[in-house]
């Protein structure tokens, strides 16, 4: 057997480098040490053996269960803002049942039902930016991101609560913009409450008003039932395992904290990173247009989410820079073999999203932008993996993929854009995940009448 090639650098120092630079991290290690190396990172004990052959990650991701199981607890990272209820933090059969009663909220025509709205709320927050200002990208997308995740899980479209709800999200989320404000959730240490002023004291006061506020909203839908709603949480609520039961008060909370964050942040920050590409390489943006234009009923959804150079754009965006960089882990349950590496029961691996797309066997030239790789092949759920796989993939990933679409295809029909920074965008962790480093400054120049996909067209 192969010895498993171990990072080189002070395990300190490799915890501070994954912290501040998890990009520059990886690249360096795999520059040592391809396909597969052991780690010693914080946020996952004491270490981590990374995977990025796509073999490999099938090997793992097929046998959930078998010779790797993935357990919740190693997810503990983002127990302070999930709680320990949520389908990331639970395993085994519980893992499994609370899947199959989550999954239905984000498939078929629910899922349909949701494109008016994405296509308004993107209106509504592009009509309210002044011409010739610049604005961040980042937070245009993650204000119409939450936006649609509020009204599409709660059905709260305004009012006190929603308001509220919104503000307090906002807040919660500044505490993990920056690696260094991001190391809260690594170091336990920077986890301390020293009053209303300190960054992660503010944070838990912010987490105790918005679990009032999910709290009143539960209880307000236990005591007024109404099966005409659409919304997730209803479904959440009158959604039932095999042996009858439903979730308690304390799973829903967790359930929607786990949909309301991850199901805002890492959109937005897709969606702007696909902004930026479509206007850092204007002919990628013309090729959307063109297609967009080809269309014999603009106002299909459906239609515009199945176009595929669009398709291909927004792989390509995901592929460059994955806004989240790994897998969840998985634990060896025997002693087992990777790529002629011997791996210890007990030991944890974990893919490398963003290795993976950087492979220049898989993607030649991989720091190039080119949607059109996805349209000259088909790739693997082990080659190209933005959402993860195996038991723990990405229950949202349809509706975060419908959204990015027509989010980017309503601004890019609707609105001219222009970047107000030459210099290339770079990314840079934001919490758990990598998020373009300075926001995509852009600026409103005006208003296409080209193409409209305006309330009255949109039929779904």
């Amino acid at each position: 057997m192969k010895p498993l090639n171990p990072v080189k650098s002070h395990p300190f120092l490799q915890k501070i480098k994954w912290v501040i630079d998890p990009v520059g991290y990886m690249e360096n290690a795999v520059a040592e040490n391809a396909d597969i190396f052991s780690t010693q990172i914080v946020g996952f004990g004491d270490g981590l053996i990374f995977v990025n052959n796509p073999q490999a990650i099938q090997e793992i991701l097929t046998n959930d269960r078998k010779k790797y199981n993935a357990p919740g607890k190693l997810n503990g990272i983002l127990r302070p803002l999930l709680g320990d209820y949520s389908t990331i933090m639970i395993d085994g059969d519980r893992h499994r049942q609370r899947r199959q009663l989550v999954m239905p909220s984000f498939h078929g025509d629910r899922m349909k039902s949701y494109g008016e709205l994405i296509v308004n709320l993107t209106k509504k927050v592009m009509d309210e930016l002044p011409i010739n200002q610049p604005f961040l990208a980042r937070e245009k997308m993650q204000e119409i991101s939450m936006q649609v995740i509020i009204e599409s899980v709660f059905g709260l479209h305004e009012g006190e609560r929603c308001q509220e709800i919104k503000g307090l999200m906002e807040e919660m989320s500044q505490l993990f913009r920056s690696p260094l404000s991001s190391s809260a959730l690594f170091f336990h240490s920077l986890q301390k409450d020293l009053g209303a002023w300190s960054p992660w004291g503010k944070f838990v006061r912010d987490r105790a008003k918005l679990d009032e506020l999910l709290y009143a909203e539960i209880a307000q839908r236990r005591a007024n039932p109404d099966s005409s709603r659409i919304d997730i949480l209803e479904l959440l609520m009158s959604a039932k395992d095999e042996n009858g039961e439903g979730l308690n008060d304390q799973e829903l909370r967790d359930e929607l904290m786990t949909l309301l964050f991850a199901g805002h942040e890492t959109t937005a920050t897709a969606m702007s990173w696909g902004l930026y590409w479509s206007h850092h390489l204007p002919e990628t943006r013309q090729k959307i247009l063109q297609e967009l234009s080809q269309l014999s009923n603009f106002g299909d959804t459906m239609s515009i989410f199945r176009l595929p150079y669009l398709t291909a754009f927004c792989n390509e965006t995901l592929r460059i820079y994955p806004v989240a960089m790994l897998t969840f882990p998985r634990v060896a349950q025997e002693d087992t073999e990777i790529l002629g590496h011997q791996i210890q029961k007990g030991a944890t691996v974990i893919g490398c999203m963003y290795l993976i797309h950087q492979r220049e066997d898989l993607y030649p030239q991989p720091k190039q932008f080119k949607p059109e790789r996805f349209l000259e092949r088909q790739f693997s759920p082990y080659e190209f993996i933005p959402f993860g796989g195996g038991s723990r993939r990405c229950i949202g990933e349809a509706l975060a993929l419908f959204e990015m679409k027509l989010v980017l295809a309503t601004i890019l029909s609707n609105y001219q854009l222009e970047l107000v920074d030459s210099q290339p965008e770079k990314p840079r962790r934001r919490g758990v995940t990598l998020s373009p480093a300075k926001g995509v400054k852009m600026m409103l120049k005006g208003k296409n009448a080209s193409i409209n996909l305006s309330k009255q067209a949109v039929t779904v």
